[in-house]
């Protein structure tokens, strides 16, 4: 799952989601270092990635696009989900994803101080390019993969991303709305030990 995913799955707690958000940027045991809720979040972030690498819906959905992109094949399904679940929000929230993705951004401008070197540089394109509502639309989601595919020195293909997903759309789409809801269960009896 990409930052929309782990975002709406940190439930109520800020510092958890403030955790959640920056997992991918902290390293080995460092997450001791941080206060209980942002150690949470980020334990929480890797049992989400944990739980998603070994869902068969996940496999079966790179297995679908592994000839394309390879090792990039789980980055790109990542972006997937968040595209179906922004394009899905209403089953997920009750709040407007414009409204959950400006709260993402207070959250994580409130925390700036603690974040890592690489989420406080990255921050400031996330909010102004506003990248979680962005997963919505395909020509955003065309541009996000053109960025990804900028940053591997075009190694990675992903610029064709969103033409790949639409041949196999139905088939994703229906791996997401599957997956997620067990995704959803799993963070669920995760959170009540929070």
């Amino acid at each position: 799952m990409n930052f929309l995913a782990h975002a709406l799955l940190s439930g109520d707690n800020e510092s958890v989601l403030a955790g959640n958000m920056m997992a991918d940027a902290v390293k080995g045991r460092t997450w001791e270092k941080y206060a209980p809720d942002i150690q949470s979040g980020i334990l929480l972030h890797r049992q989400i990635d944990d739980f998603t690498d070994k869902h068969p819906l996940v496999r079966q959905s790179k297995a679908l696009i592994r000839e394309h992109y390879r090792l990039y094949s789980g980055v790109v399904t990542d972006i997937y989900f968040d595209h179906f679940l922004a394009s899905d929000w209403k089953m997920y929230s009750d709040t407007t994803l414009v409204n959950f993705s400006n709260h993402v951004y207070r959250i994580l401008t409130r925390h700036f101080v603690i974040l890592p070197h690489r989420i406080k540089y990255i921050l400031p394109f996330m909010m102004a390019q506003n990248w979680l509502n962005s997963y919505a639309s395909l020509r955003e989601l065309e541009q996000i993969f053109y960025n990804m595919d900028r940053r591997t020195g075009f190694r990675s293909g992903m610029t064709s991303a969103v033409a790949v997903m639409e041949t196999h759309y139905g088939d994703l789409q229906e791996n997401f709305r599957t997956f997620y809801p067990q995704l959803q269960q799993r963070v669920e009896e995760v959170l009540v030990s929070v």
